[in-house]
């Protein structure tokens, strides 16, 4: 069978798509375990010899997470994992804080009996992180927690904006979850949010989830 040039292209560049997602998928994934750290230039050549491909999808791929606002590039010097500034950071936690708020007051007024569970559970299990001391562990349960209740809110845009604003929030929060009093606190207030949840009460859910996340900014700047 014979295979046009440009169907040959079409299914050339639909490739090179996809080799671009998964390093772009790689490459978010580093930035936000803190492997790559905020301020940290991205070696095009490193990360293509550790990742098994060319320098290509590499670039290709940093200019996906500049769109996101994972990075930077700086002319003549390279492409940087972002570094926020304080105003940045500080817009960036009051604007997630309102659509935690609003997502939770949904949630509340909708969640299943299974829904509730679920969250419990996660609750349940930062608990025993605490116990057990793992930060790395309670950091994940964490942004699933607050993700998930994003997702069970029912708000296609609510979702996409919270996850949009938490990938960059995300750069500076493992400043913030540190140490057991910290995580400890952290998840009392998940179980004030919670807790409005299971009995229905949107205000409380609201404000709870508000609160949470000032706190979160709060913590971070203590750190500065």
């Amino acid at each position: 069978m014979d295979i046009s040039n440009d169907t040959r292209s079409r299914l050339a560049a639909r490739r090179d798509r996809s080799l671009t997602s998964i390093v772009r998928d790689k490459l978010e994934e580093l930035i936000l375990r803190g492997k790559l750290v905020a301020g940290t230039r991205l070696n095009e050549q490193a990360l293509a010899k550790e990742l098994g491909v060319s320098r290509g999808p590499i670039r290709e791929a940093a200019r996906l997470l500049e769109r996101e606002g994972l990075v930077s590039s700086v002319a003549n010097q390279g492409v940087f994992v972002r570094q926020l500034s304080i105003e940045e950071a500080l817009e960036l936690y009051d604007l997630r804080a309102y659509i935690a708020g609003y997502a939770c007051a949904r949630l509340a007024d909708r969640a299943s009996d299974a829904e509730k569970a679920e969250m419990r559970g996660l609750v349940e299990e930062m608990d025993r992180c605490i116990e057990t001391n793992d930060e790395a562990r309670y950091f994940e349960l964490n942004l699933q927690f607050h993700d998930r209740i994003a997702e069970l809110s029912d708000g296609s845009r609510t979702l996409a904006l919270y996850t949009s604003l938490g990938k960059e929030v995300r750069l500076l929060r493992r400043r913030v979850l540190r140490g057991g009093a910290s995580m400890n606190f952290s998840n009392e207030e998940h179980k004030q949010i919670l807790e409005a949840i299971e009995t229905g009460d949107a205000r409380a859910a609201r404000e709870a989830a508000e609160q949470h996340h000032i706190n979160g900014k709060r913590r971070w700047l203590d750190t500065l």
